[in-house]
């Protein structure tokens, strides 16, 4: 018997919300709700104390799977790896199809968001780039051509 029933959202923990949550907005995705998240709940579930987060859940066109960005008041956040490759473990990037992948890379690079590598076709049926984006998040976004 499966126990999962659907894939809800995915989260990354930023130290400049506004920053984050602006390119994500960028690419297409709607913000869902932005609140603070404090008290025992908070505390139970990420197994921190007295801590107090503020989240800001966006969504694509649609309401499918979320991305929820939080970014901790108190304690304060521990960095992590700007520069984190592809290789190294852990969540080390969210993938998003897109319409227009040269039109998605150009306009981010108008942002000062650069590639990681180069764009890549697999096959005749997709094509895909890394891009890096705030706070060293790698963005995969993939376009379907076949």
């Amino acid at each position: 018997m499966a126990h999962v029933r659907g894939f809800d959202h995915v989260g990354i923990t930023v130290a400049d919300l506004d920053t984050a949550s602006a390119f994500f907005v960028g690419l297409g995705l709607e913000v869902a709700g932005r609140m603070f998240v404090e008290g025992e709940f908070l505390d139970t579930v990420c197994g921190i104390p007295d801590s107090r987060t503020e989240i800001c859940m966006l969504r694509p066109p649609g309401g499918e799977t979320g991305l929820e960005l939080s970014s901790f008041v108190r304690p304060d956040h521990e960095p992590g790896s700007p520069a984190a490759m592809a290789n190294e473990l852990g969540l080390r990037n969210v993938a998003f199809l897109v319409d227009d992948l040269e039109a998605a890379v150009d306009r981010l690079a108008t942002d000062g968001y650069g590639l990681v590598g180069g764009i890549g076709e697999y096959e005749h049926i997709w094509r895909m780039a890394y891009m890096r984006g705030p706070e060293g998040i790698i963005v995969s976004l993939a376009e379907r051509i076949g």
